[in-house]
């Protein structure tokens, strides 16, 4: 017997607006950065709704290491209220990968191809709403594109 076949379908696109950010420094893993998470919003077909106005920007942010080959391993932690008022909490682990030219004008924040940068992500949310419990008992994966002041990811479950 095999395993099933992995299929994906597009459920909802996040745009989290950033700020500016933080660096602890070289930390001997890489460079530490913090970039604050100052709300946004989610729509799609799956779900519908927009970052935690006023709230989000208290406790969200995107905790980053860039590696000395400029690897830069992601891990935000934001939330998310929907339309109908579900709370949603989001823990996003990723990887951005590109040629290091690029990366470094992601950096000083100009415009790069989203295209021509590696930028992918695994989403994972929790909340109590049981019209959205789905979100917990799935695998979803992210095609991510970084701008100066927003990330926009394309979110697919895993079928």
């Amino acid at each position: 017997m095999t395993a099933p076949v992995l299929e994906t379908r597009y459920v909802f696109t996040l745009t989290v607006m950033i700020g500016a950010v933080t660096s602890a420094g070289e930390t001997g893993i890489g460079v530490r950065r913090i970039i604050p998470i100052h709300g946004g919003e989610v729509k799609g077909p799956g779900l519908n709704g927009e970052g935690v106005s006023g709230r989000i920007c208290d406790f969200g942010a995107d905790f980053q290491v860039i590696r000395p080959s400029e690897l830069i391993d992601l891990e935000a932690k934001y939330g998310f209220e929907t339309d109908d008022g579900a709370t949603i909490y989001v823990e996003n682990r990723g990887i951005r990968f590109g040629p290091i030219d690029l990366l470094q004008k992601l950096k000083r924040g100009e415009p790069v191809e989203p295209a021509l940068i590696y930028f992918r992500t695994h989403p994972r949310f929790e909340t109590g709403h049981d019209k959205y419990r789905w979100l917990m008992e799935h695998v979803f994966v992210g095609s991510a594109a970084r701008h100066a002041d927003r990330v926009i990811i394309d979110v697919h479950v895993v079928l």
